[in-house]
C-alpha cells in the first residue's frame, strides 16, 4: 500500500524540464557551429578548437543560468498576494534555486572572460591575470562581462537575504537586478554591421529580456508549481499574460534586427541571404524554434489554463517541456549567431 504524499515530498522539484532545456541548448550549439564552419586561411593564426567550442557553450551556459536565475526569481510575483499558504515551500525553493543560478551564472561570465581573451590573443600559449586585464581595459566586451558577473553575485546575495527577510525584501528588486545583468552584453557582445547601432542595442536588449522572461518564468512555473493545482491556477494566468507581451516583443524586435542587418550590409540582400549565409541560417533555424515553441505557447493558453484554473488534471508538463526544449534550441543557436558576421 503507497504512503500519501507529504506536504515536503509534494514540493519535490521536476528537473527533467531544465535538463531538457541544457540538453536542447547545447545541442543547438553544437548544430550552429557546425553550420559556421570555416576553412582556415594561410597566414592568419586561428583559434584553438577548446576556444571555439567552449566559448559559445560558455556563452550558451551563461544565458541558461540568467533564464533561471530571472524566471524563478519571477514566481513570486506572478503569484503576488494571492499566494496560497501550502505555498511557501515552493518559494523557498525558488529562492535557493536563484541563489544557485546567479552564482552560475557569474562564474559562466568569468569563464566567457578568460575564453574571449584566449581568443584575442590565438597565437599566446597561455593566459595570464595580466592578458585578461589587458582585454577588459581595452576591449568593452570585457567591461561587460565584469558587469554581468557583478549584477550575478549582488543577486544572489540579495536572494539570499531574502530566505531571512521574507517580505521585507522586496522580489521587484531580486528581479530588476537580473534584469539589470542582461543588459550589458547586448551592447557590445552582437557581430552587427548596422548603421543604426544604437537602435538595434536598445532592440536586442528588449528581445533578451523579453525571451529570458518568458522560457524562465515557464521553467519556473513547471519545475516548482505544476504539481500543486492551488498555486499553478494562481501563476498560469498571470505568466500567460507576461509571456503574450514577451512573445510579442521578442517577434518584434527580432524582426526588426533581422532587417536592420541585411538592408545595411552593402552587398548580401535579404534574399537569398536568408539561406545562402550561416548567418542566415541559424536566424532562420532560431525563428523555426521559436515559432513552434509560441504555437504551443498559444494551445497553452487557449485550451489547457481554463482547464488549470478550474483545476482540472491536464497535460501541460508535457507541452511544457517541449516548449522549453525548442527555446533551449534557441538558446543554443543564439549563442553561436551573436557571434557570427553576416558574410
Amino acid at each position: 500500500m503507497s504512503k500519501p504524499a507529504t506536504a515536503s515530498t509534494s514540493w519535490l522539484p521536476r528537473f527533467g524540464p531544465l535538463v531538457a532545456v541544457v540538453t536542447a541548448a547545447l545541442s543547438g550549439v553544437l548544430v550552429a557551429l557546425a553550420l559556421t564552419v570555416s576553412t582556415s586561411v594561410s597566414g592568419i593564426t586561428q583559434v584553438g578548437t577548446a576556444v571555439r567550442v567552449g566559448l559559445p557553450i560558455a556563452r550558451a551556459s551563461l544565458d541558461l543560468a540568467a533564464v533561471v536565475a530571472v524566471g524563478f526569481a519571477l514566481l513570486p510575483l506572478l503569484a503576488g498576494e494571492r499566494t496560497p499558504a501550502a505555498a511557501r515551500p515552493a518559494f523557498a525553493k525558488a529562492r535557493t534555486v536563484v541563489v544557485a543560478a546567479a552564482l552560475v551564472w557569474a562564474v559562466a561570465a568569468l569563464v566567457c572572460l578568460v575564453l574571449q581573451t584566449a581568443e584575442y590573443r590565438p597565437g599566446a600559449p597561455a593566459i595570464s591575470f595580466g592578458d585578461i586585464r589587458s582585454y577588459v581595459d581595452t576591449v568593452a566586451a570585457g567591461k561587460a562581462l565584469l558587469v554581468v558577473a557583478g549584477f550575478a553575485l549582488v543577486q544572489a546575495l540579495l536572494a539570499t537575504a531574502s530566505a531571512r527577510l521574507g517580505r521585507k525584501m522586496p522580489p521587484e528588486l531580486i528581479v530588476g537586478c537580473g534584469l539589470f545583468a542582461l543588459l550589458p552584453l547586448p551592447v557590445t557582445g552582437h557581430a552587427t554591421m548596422s548603421h543604426f547601432a544604437e537602435h538595434a542595442m536598445v532592440l536586442l536588449e528588449l528581445h533578451i529580456i523579453s525571451v529570458v522572461a518568458w522560457t524562465g518564468g515557464l521553467l519556473a512555473i513547471v519545475v516548482l508549481a505544476a504539481r500543486h493545482r492551488a498555486l499553478l491556477a494562481t501563476v498560469l494566468p498571470q505568466f500567460s499574460k507576461l509571456a503574450t507581451v514577451c512573445l510579442a516583443v521578442a517577434v518584434a524586435t527580432g524582426v526588426l534586427n533581422a532587417l536592420a542587418e541585411f538592408v545595411e550590409h552593402p552587398t548580401v540582400q535579404l534574399w537569398p541571404g536568408l539561406f545562402t549565409t550561416s548567418y542566415g541560417q541559424l536566424l532562420v533555424a532560431k525563428s523555426v524554434a521559436l515559432a513552434v515553441t509560441a504555437g504551443l505557447g498559444g494551445y497553452t493558453r487557449w485550451k489547457l489554463i481554463p482547464k488549470v484554473i478550474r483545476h482540472r488534471h491536464t497535460a501541460l508538463a508535457s507541452f511544457a517541456v517541449i516548449e522549453l526544449t525548442m527555446m533551449g534550441l534557441a538558446f543554443g543557436f543564439a549563442a553561436v549567431l551573436s557571434r557570427t558576421p553576416l558574410i
